[in-house]
């Protein structure tokens, strides 16, 4: 299955692990994948080398020495040289707390241990595919006091005060545009995850339910209604 170009060059992916079989095994899978491949073995390593080498997706255990992979990703959220990378975690941790707990600071999906190779994969490339598809020329979407400019991944809003400019992780992001761009149209779950988690992504409905609450938390709740026994639709 080819690969999406960036810039010409094949994708990096940053993995992060303290079990050196679980890097020997991936590196070796992704490398073979044709993608470009840097290794980290504790969360202090991750943010440097993420920080550095600026990867464009990164598969982040959540156990590990010196700091977490919950407290990586939330460093890397705040860095905005790489809000907007795709994070997926991994972890063996399957507890739905868990996994909201991580979505809520900014992963954008989760895969599970023991790892499925061909699974993690197919979720790498959908990730990608996910970040390529709104890396376009500049398209600015104005609507009610907000401005969405995808080419940034900026949101501005006209305040009291001025204009304010909110910062949101990719994933939520993404939904707010998808929902923005078409106001007023009802869609389910299923079809928010196809359209902005991608079709040959595994994730749960709550999924959406994260992502929308935590963009009503940073915009205010009367943008994004729900619509009882549906699903959500952006206000005309």
């Amino acid at each position: 299955m080819s690969l999406p170009a960036f810039d010409e060059r094949p994708p990096r992916v940053l993995i992060v692990d303290d079990e050196d079989d679980i890097l020997a095994l991936l590196a070796y899978n992704f490398k073979r994948e044709g993608f470009e491949v840097e290794l980290a073995r504790d969360g202090v390593e991750a943010l440097e080398k993420a920080a550095r080498w600026q990867p464009d997706v990164i598969i982040l255990d959540i156990m590990m020495p010196n700091m977490d992979g919950i407290e990586v990703c939330r460093r890397i959220r705040r860095d905005a040289r790489l809000r907007t990378t795709p994070i997926l975690m991994l972890t063996a941790r399957t507890e739905e707390e868990d996994q909201i707990q991580g979505l809520e600071i900014g992963a954008d999906m989760y895969v599970g241990k023991p790892v499925s190779v061909p699974v993690l994969l197919s979720q790498t490339r959908a990730l990608l595919r996910g970040a390529r598809r709104y890396e376009t020329p500049p398209d600015l979407l104005r609507i009610h006091d907000l401005e969405i400019d995808r080419d940034r991944y900026l949101v501005y809003r006209e305040g009291p005060e001025g204009r304010e400019t909110v910062r949101l992780p990719r994933k939520e992001f993404e939904l707010l545009y998808f929902l923005a761009a078409h106001p007023g149209k009802v869609f389910t779950r299923q079809e928010l995850l196809d359209e902005v988690w991608g079709r040959d992504v595994y994730v749960v409905d709550r999924t959406v339910d994260v992502h929308i609450r935590k963009i009503r938390e940073k915009l205010g709740s009367h943008y994004i209604e729900t619509v009882k026994g549906v699903g959500y639709k952006f206000r005309e």
